[in-house]
């Protein structure tokens, strides 16, 4: 059976196999193809992945033995109509499935939640995704399937992260941009990862060992104490300062650095005088902002002018990250502080 494949180092074969299925774009009905430290995954016919997930080629794949539904929503026996409000995409941190139910299918969401536990391999619960809440960035998340607590490890760019999705922020949709970041770091830098979550841009930059010393800032103590779990298994962890603190203290008080990662996308504008100050000349500031499609035009020209007016800012890149909203995207900006 030829077709087009997803060809990924095999060290990122269950990751980004994972996430085919999450958006529907892995072929059950063929078999993966291994190659010298490589892996082949076969795409569905006419979808086609992100750029940065991998390299899609033509192959000749075996038929898979035991064809399996190519979608969670196979598994329910509703009406087209009930169907067509289904969500289409969810998440998987672990072994926990992660999905946001319409309003409309509220009173049958354990019936998708039993679909979803039945269709992801390996998965011990789902839950229904209520949004992220307050200062701390905590997830609102309601069994709907399934078992057991909230916190597990999740595998990214080859790492095991600990994460608890009710206690502390992560999103597994920003895995290629966690890579991405990592992958700009030069030698000697010093990086300031503020909002870190449970860190993984500050774990993947110490994986590569080019920065010269990273500081992971956030205002959660269960943020902090997960990103600490995850470095006692890491031979890098002395490259990482975790550190529990106000966005605001901190920024009043640090030194500049060479790259600072800002992923505050609800109300970070609002910070990002403070944050400002943390740049070093000719360093670089990555910013995560909610935008909407319909305003993007002149946006960059907002996030430059709320930087303030003491050095000027170049924009060096924009680029969405991954849909938000059937309206917005979420959208990272790289600014570059120049020297007067």
């Amino acid at each position: 059976m030829n077709g087009p494949g997803l060809r990924v180092l095999r060290s990122r074969g269950e990751e980004v196999r994972r996430l085919l299925v999450v958006e529907g774009l892995l072929d059950p009905r063929r078999e993966i193809l291994k190659e010298e430290g490589f892996l082949v995954l076969p795409l569905a016919p006419g979808r086609i992945p992100p750029e940065g997930w991998g390299e899609v080629v033509d192959r000749d794949f075996a038929p898979a033995p035991r064809p399996g539904p190519a979608d969670y929503r196979e598994l329910l026996a509703w009406s087209p109509e009930d169907k067509a409000e289904l969500p289409r995409s969810f998440d998987v941190v672990g072994d926990i499935v992660l999905v946001r139910v319409p309003k409309s299918l509220e009173a049958r969401r354990k019936e998708i939640g039993a679909a979803l536990l039945s269709f992801v391999p390996g998965a011990r619960v789902v839950g229904a995704d209520r949004g992220v809440h307050g200062p701390e960035r905590r997830r609102e998340v309601e069994a709907i399937a399934g078992h057991g607590p909230w916190r597990t490890r999740h595998r990214e760019n080859g790492i095991d992260f600990e994460v608890d999705l009710e206690r502390a922020y992560f999103s597994p949709r920003l895995a290629r941009e966690h890579e991405r970041v990592a992958e700009e770091v030069v030698r000697g830098d010093r990086v300031y990862d503020l909002c870190c979550g449970v860190g993984p841009f500050s774990v993947t930059i110490a994986r590569d060992g080019r920065a010269r010393e990273i500081t992971a800032v956030d205002a959660n103590p269960a943020a902090i104490e997960m990103l600490r779990a995850t470095l006692q298994r890491h031979s890098f962890a002395s490259k990482v300062e975790a550190v529990e603190g106000r966005l605001e203290s901190f920024a009043l008080r640090a030194e500049p650095r060479e790259r600072v990662i800002f992923n505050l996308p609800h109300e970070g504008i609002k910070y990002l005088p403070l944050v400002a100050r943390t740049v070093a000349p000719r360093g670089r500031l990555y910013y995560y902002e909610v935008a909407s499609r319909d305003g993007l035009e002149n946006r960059s020209e907002v996030v430059v002018g709320a930087l303030g007016p003491q050095d000027p800012w170049n924009v060096v890149d924009r680029h969405v990250v991954h849909p938000y909203s059937p309206t917005s995207d979420l959208i990272a900006w790289v600014v570059e502080r120049e020297e007067r």
